[in-house]
């Protein structure tokens, strides 16, 4: 049978199909099967999850998570709240501390969940910080609800807006504006008299590819820092999968299906509307009312839909996405606790390494560059701390990953030089580092993007945290939403607004999308939608023809 007899006789058909299992396209999933809509997820991995996986690679015993670790964002997400995963067996575990960040010079810093406890270690630095830090903490509280809702909700956020806007004053309204789009050093300039405080924030900034003093990165590392004294960074108990795992339970327990090893090769579009999705070896599942995409922009639209049917600028814009930092990941498996001399990075489930302020700045600039860092900047997870079913009793499984050029290959030989400079790095902070490896396992930008295809070139973040790609700008210039021009097609991936992290809101802002287009006033939601895209991207195609119903 040919791969056209096939499409003409075999095809299935849903009210909806994903394409990609990642922990996006599976929060979509859930929450159309929760307004009773049939539900097929395709995924081309050996198994779900994208980046939100776990497995044994470094040694039997040993789980290493294989992209994100910690949740900050997840445990306070509105959305991953709502599916209630504890009822599916997720459950959060914390280390006795959610971050500390060791100074070149062995002074460490430390952020508790105690907010006393933090404001101590950062007034060891200067005095009177550590009441600028709970100043913060006490603002953050006040802010936490509308302004999280805000940032994770549909674009404009109109209402939750409002709501910031109601509690702050207009006035205060304009101040936290103002610090939202402020470098981290210079926020950290104004608040902070002391060294502590400042690489908190700028260290938490740099879980983005934002250098710490490029316009914004305060957003990142005020947000990060201030969810951290809050919630902490919780783990979930026995590796990321379980929230994975969650996801795919509950998703069954409504009839939803997800398939592996089903790569999807091509979105089927018929008279202008997206009506299913093909796969490699030619099989069809059709869609009765939508297709939603937790796979890169770039991927939906140029592989797997066609510049055929999408406006001339789209396609132009497309060619200007950028990517975020590519990522070199360590994994060891360790025969006891990482040995640290200073004190704080003991408790800490997250530890950051390899600069003060300048040296942040420093290593900004060599990515900016394209040059490989000479002192990498590095996040280290101990998981075992953390979660004592990552490892035996007495073991620990650790993690470390730095930033490298995206947009460049990497020699082997570089890759090699910059692991020994990882290792380097700890072992300064704590002498026998080495001797407590049982095996370890490198991650090159190559092996991480073979895991997940979405992690292309090894970026984390699924496109760059820089202001001129966020909002409005993502993933190109548009309505910041992820309605596409292919009519009944949604973006349900990190791509989209509000970008990276697992929270959740791409999937869920899809699946509503998706639902308001089926709805009773559908017709008036498309028309909408349809001259908002006339508007910013014409209404002639990548051949320079007019697309039809447009």
């Amino acid at each position: 049978m040919t791969g056209a007899d096939r499409l003409t006789t075999a095809a299935e058909t849903v009210d909806a199909v994903v394409v990609g299992a990642g922990h996006n396209g599976l929060v979509a999933a859930n929450l159309l099967a929760d307004r009773g809509w049939s539900v097929r997820v395709l995924e081309a991995s050996d198994a779900p999850g994208g980046a939100v996986r776990t497995e044994e690679i470094t040694a039997p015993g040993w789980r290493s998570d294989l992209g994100s670790a910690f949740y900050p964002m997840g445990i306070t997400s509105p959305v991953l709240q709502g599916l209630d995963l504890g009822a599916h067996g997720l459950a959060w575990r914390h280390a006795p501390a959610p971050l500390a960040h060791v100074l070149p010079d062995d002074r460490g810093v430390l952020l508790s969940r105690d907010v006393d406890v933090t404001a101590a270690s950062v007034d060891r630095f200067a005095p009177g910080d550590g009441d600028a830090w709970r100043r913060l903490a006490d603002e953050w509280q006040r802010l936490r609800e509308p302004l999280l809702a805000a940032f994770l909700g549909p674009f404009p956020p109109v209402r939750d807006a409002a709501r910031v806007l109601r509690t702050l004053g207009g006035p205060d309204a304009l101040r936290l504006a103002r610090r939202m789009l402020l470098p981290a050093t210079r926020f950290g300039e104004e608040e902070f008299g002391g060294e502590g405080a400042r690489v908190l924030l700028a260290g938490n900034a740099l879980h983005t590819d934002l250098g710490v003093n490029q316009t914004a990165s305060t957003a990142f590392g005020w947000l990060l820092s201030m969810l951290a004294q809050d919630v902490g960074f919780p783990v979930p108990e026995g590796g990321a999968r379980a929230i994975t795992d969650a996801l795919v339970a509950r998703l069954a327990q409504r009839g939803g299906t997800v398939e592996c090893h089903r790569p999807v090769t091509r979105v089927l579009v018929e008279g202008g509307r997206a009506v299913g999705a093909v796969d490699a070896a030619g099989g069809l599942v059709r869609a009765r009312r939508a297709v939603l995409a937790d796979v890169p922009a770039p991927t939906l639209f140029s592989d797997l839909v066609g510049h055929e049917h999408l406006p001339a600028r789209l396609v132009d814009d497309l060619a200007r996405f950028q990517f975020d930092d590519a990522i070199l990941k360590v994994d060891w498996a360790l025969s006891s606790p990482i040995p640290w001399t200073a004190p704080e990075p003991r408790e800490a489930g997250t530890v950051h390494l390899g600069g003060d302020t300048a040296g942040l700045v420093d290593f900004g600039a060599d990515l900016a560059t394209g040059r490989m860092p000479a002192t990498p900047f590095m996040l280290l997870g101990q998981m075992t701390l953390s979660d004592p079913l990552r490892s035996p009793p007495g073991t620990e499984s650790v993690w470390a990953y730095t930033h490298l050029p995206q947009g460049r290959q990497h020699s082997e030989a570089e890759l090699d030089e910059q692991v020994r400079r990882m290792t380097a790095v700890i072992e300064r902070h704590a002498p026998g580092f080495g001797d407590r490896v049982v095996a370890r396992a490198v991650s090159r930008p190559g092996d991480l993007e073979a895991r997940d295809p979405s992690l292309v070139r090894g970026a984390l973040m699924a496109g760059t945290a820089q202001i001129h790609q966020m909002l409005v700008f993502r993933p190109t210039p548009g309505l910041g939403r992820p309605d596409t021009p292919v009519d009944g097609l949604f973006l349900a991936g990190a791509t989209a607004h509000p970008a990276g992290a697992v929270h959740g809101a791409p999937g869920a802002n899809a699946a509503r999308a998706a639902l308001a287009r089926a709805g009773r006033f559908g017709g008036v939601y498309a028309a909408g939608i349809r001259a908002g895209h006339r508007l910013v991207y014409g209404a002639a195609d990548s051949r320079g023809r007019v697309l039809a119903g447009r």
